[in-house]
């Protein structure tokens, strides 16, 4: 299916979250309307955009229009193409930026995307497990029948970083196809599969903790050093985290898990430097409005932001945290790391960019590798 055909079935759902009041707010500026992708129709990311909706919608009288798409491709092109403003996405922006897994593609290639603002809640990732699969380690998972969600490779190498910890990988397990990531909730509820990958806060998991089977999560402790060095190889962007947010998960139930800023809300460098100050601006002016509605977004507020992740911030954006007196000289030299690598990036895609396309995906693989570790970078393979 090409980038083209996907954005299509996305904009066949498109979505407008109707302000609900229109109590204007004396602060942040927005225009009244604004545009952002996510994923599909009851994800985490999509639960989290619509209430970022609702909330500006009663501030400002913005209308947020939410367009969900089921393919990591799908939920970039629209923003590259100016018809939204922003994405709320995932890990697929880090492969958007690397040039790798879909974006790896001859019609793609490295992205240099700029953030805004990441959640870093008390929700994390790891597989989800059926409650009579009897699977608690990651040996278990030996044979069993694991979600692969197809046009989605950032999902799929979730599970095999995943598996990877406990020193397994794709061949070890039985892959399912299924069509999007509510779909791996449904095969997983239906006894279809017995594992899928997944954030710990979707709504789709309450409806897995209350069917007959159950469900547990599987744990990822934080002392297995070697199995967390295995993870990071293949997926650089997860860290320890001790998550308490989700179904059968509290403070006194916790588990070990992975954690990196999801969603976040991403640009281009050419979107316009007071909107995307105004939009961070607002979504912290906003917080207490919309985490009564979601409370996983805890996880956007202020404090809780890493300005050293994989991704570089907007200037809009930087003009925002550093009024807040957040931005450090560390979170600036990351930046400035991070936007010469993505020159770096742009600068090997030109390389190849007359290589016929049945040829372009492994050259530029090979001339992306050569290129990082010539310049003594990490290549995050």
């Amino acid at each position: 299916m090409t980038a083209t055909h996907m954005l299509g079935l996305a904009a066949a759902t498109l979505l407008t979250v109707v302000p609900s009041s229109a109590l204007m707010a004396q602060e942040a500026e927005l225009p009244n309307t604004l545009a952002v992708t996510s994923y599909d129709v009851g994800a985490a990311s999509y639960n989290q955009a619509v209430a970022l909706g609702t909330a500006l919608g009663n501030a400002y009288d913005t209308s947020l229009r939410v367009l969900p798409a089921t393919s990591d491709v799908a939920r970039l092109i629209p923003v590259r193409q100016g018809r939204v403003q922003f994405g709320i996405v995932g890990s697929e922006s880090f492969n958007a930026a690397e040039g790798t897994e879909a974006f790896a593609a001859p019609e793609i290639g490295p992205q240099p995307l700029r953030m805004l603002i990441g959640s870093n809640s008390d929700n994390c990732f790891t597989l989800a497990l059926r409650g009579d699969a009897g699977i608690e380690t990651v040996e278990d998972l030996r044979g069993k029948r694991v979600a692969m969600v197809v046009g989605a490779p950032a999902l799929q190498s979730n599970v095999a970083g995943f598996l990877a910890f406990g020193g397994l990988g794709w061949e070890d397990v039985e892959p399912v196809e299924v069509a999007s990531f509510g779909a791996s909730w449904e095969a997983l509820i239906n006894g279809q599969v017995d594992a899928i990958t997944t954030i710990t806060t979707t709504s789709l998991a309450q409806q897995a903790a209350a069917s007959p089977a159950g469900l547990d999560w599987l744990s990822l402790p934080e002392s297995d050093t070697e199995g967390w060095a295995r993870l990071q190889a293949i997926k650089p962007q997860f860290s320890p985290r001790r998550g308490t947010l989700g179904p059968n998960l509290s403070e006194e139930n916790p588990v070990a898990c992975a954690g990196f800023p999801f969603p976040v809300v991403v640009g281009y460098p050419d979107q316009d430097a007071d909107l995307a100050y105004n939009l961070t601006k607002a979504i912290n002016e906003q917080f207490d409005a919309y985490v009564k509605i979601e409370p996983a977004m805890i996880g956007w507020a202020p404090d809780r932001q890493d300005f050293e992740w994989v991704l570089p911030y907007h200037e809009g954006a930087i003009r925002f945290w550093k009024e807040q007196g957040l931005w450090s000289d560390a979170a600036q030299a990351n930046n400035d790391k991070l936007l010469a690598r993505q020159d770096l990036l742009a600068s090997a895609w030109e390389k190849v960019a007359d290589v016929p396309a049945g040829e372009k995906t492994e050259q530029w693989l090979e001339m992306r590798r050569d290129t990082l570790e010539g310049a003594g970078l990490p290549t995050y393979e």
